[in-house]
């Protein structure tokens, strides 16, 4: 091959090869920031303690599966419910809003965490519903536009919270947060990949003015 050829083929795959180091550096860039930003902003806002935790009017209590997909118990689901009554005990909410699916008539995770809490000795008349928590961006604008909340008490893992705290805060909600208790990291590398695009995501939902699927009539919380 002539060395001018060889030249100009060094120069093209050269090229080639500088043009997709960009295609993956940019994503990977993108997911590392935008997680990184959330993290930082929620730090102050999120509570392990329940000692020190202040009170909330109304605890949010983010919504998910009782089950995992071979028909176990799925812990985040109990341990969120265990962290809410903790909460609601201690004295630190008066009122729990249990957020989550329930899009089909044969799945309903806001019911699944009030049979969970009743057992766990929370009042019926101090909870309520919110059927249509769909995303957790749902959850929480509900939280603020159907159900007049613009002080709540988030409640999830502490992944799930930074991202929860990080929409609120958006939206002028004065929102803080309290950490369930995790799953072990070998039964939850998943979930936990899947937060990092959800969080990228978070920004995406900001530069499109993303609003909840449903904004149906007001529910006052405690009347």
């Amino acid at each position: 091959m002539p060395k001018k050829r060889k030249r100009s083929a060094k120069i093209f795959y050269t090229r080639w090869f500088l043009l997709l180091e960009i295609i993956v550096l940019i994503p990977v860039l993108i997911l590392l920031i935008t997680n990184q930003v959330i993290r930082l902003s929620a730090e102050d806002h999120l509570y392990d303690s329940i000692d020190i935790i202040p009170y909330n009017r109304v605890a949010l209590v983010l919504g998910t599966s009782h089950r995992i997909r071979n028909g176990g118990p799925n812990l985040y689901f109990h341990h969120r419910m265990q962290a809410a009554a903790d909460l609601y005990h201690h004295q630190k909410v008066s009122y729990l809003l249990l957020s989550g699916d329930n899009s089909t008539p044969y799945y309903n995770e806001p019911e699944q965490m009030r049979q969970a809490l009743l057992a766990l000795g929370v009042p019926d008349n101090v909870m309520y519903k919110d059927n249509a928590g769909l995303r957790t961006l749902d959850s929480v604008i509900r939280a603020q536009k159907i159900f007049g909340q613009d002080s709540i008490t988030i409640v999830s893992q502490r992944f799930h919270n930074q991202r929860a705290i990080y929409i609120a805060r958006h939206n002028g909600i004065y929102a803080t947060a309290y950490n369930a208790a995790d799953v072990s990291r070998h039964r939850n590398d998943r979930t936990r990949l899947r937060e990092w695009f959800a969080k990228a995501n978070v920004f995406w939902d900001m530069l499109i003015s993303k609003q909840p699927g449903e904004l149906d009539e007001s529910v006052e919380i405690g009347q």
